[in-house]
């Protein structure tokens, strides 16, 4: 895994589409399908930190960890322009190390498909199991083996913002559904550019698989939606939201 130190400048410009809005709404939705009261919560893999302050705006008590310094420098500001008082940790997921327990975690937009293998995943849910408490609730989504195959695959992206202009690279393996992915960076300068690259890679499990490293970690899966409804998932779906228990 990276750092993503060039992508957390353009990161916002990019991904401008992402309603954090609608997403901190639909959580609060799942929560309330659940039962359940968010209580202190973790943004785990939280990034710039858009969807942390959009949950501290609706009274949710919330911090956020991320791997990425670059990507916390950018939370940080963001929660300050907002008047948002809200606590970033630098860690990465697989080495989470709370000083308390939690009554929740959330992990969106994929951040697991970023983990490197199977263990790695196994590893993550046995530490966010080990500071849930009872009858804590981990919530996370994933982008599934069909988005991999047919909708990222070996596709090439381009966008230009007023910010970058970003070529972005797919290069999908079959075997391990793990999709490479190459960014490309150019930034205004005058009448130049500054060009920036960076490589990471996602790597998607099915339904079966996913559920097997819930159970490994000693945790309960208790629903699966497709992205942002609570319908079933259909073969199509790009999203899956897991929902799980500390039992």
């Amino acid at each position: 895994m990276i750092a993503y130190s060039y992508f957390a400048q353009f990161y916002d410009s990019l991904t401008y589409n992402v309603e954090y809005d609608k997403k901190a709404q639909y959580l609060l939705k799942l929560f309330e399908r659940h039962h359940h009261t968010p209580g202190l919560t973790l943004d785990l893999a939280c990034g710039t930190g858009s969807l942390t302050v959009e949950l501290s705006r609706c009274g949710i008590d919330i911090f956020g960890a991320d791997m990425s310094s670059d990507m916390l420098t950018v939370a940080q500001q963001k929660a300050c322009e907002a008047e948002q008082s809200i606590l970033f940790l630098h860690q990465k997921m697989q080495h989470l190390h709370l000083y308390s327990t939690i009554d929740t975690c959330i992990c969106t937009l994929d951040s697991i498909n970023h983990l490197p293998s199977s263990e790695e995943v196994v590893k993550t849910f046995e530490r966010v199991a080990q500071y849930l408490n009872p009858d804590g609730l981990f919530v996370f989504d994933t982008n599934t083996v069909y988005k991999h195959q047919y909708i990222l695959g070996d596709n090439c992206y381009i966008y230009d913002t007023k910010d970058v202009f970003c070529a972005w690279q797919n290069n999908f393996n079959e075997k391990n559904n793990k999709v490479i992915v190459t960014l490309d960076f150019f930034e205004p300068d005058g009448k130049r550019y500054k060009r920036y690259s960076e490589q990471f890679s996602e790597k998607a499990y099915t339904r079966k698989e996913m559920t097997e490293m819930i159970h490994r970690s000693g945790l309960v899966l208790e629903s699966v939606y497709d992205d942002m409804s609570f319908d079933e998932p259909k073969a199509e779906s790009e999203r899956e939201i897991y929902v799980v228990r500390k039992k």
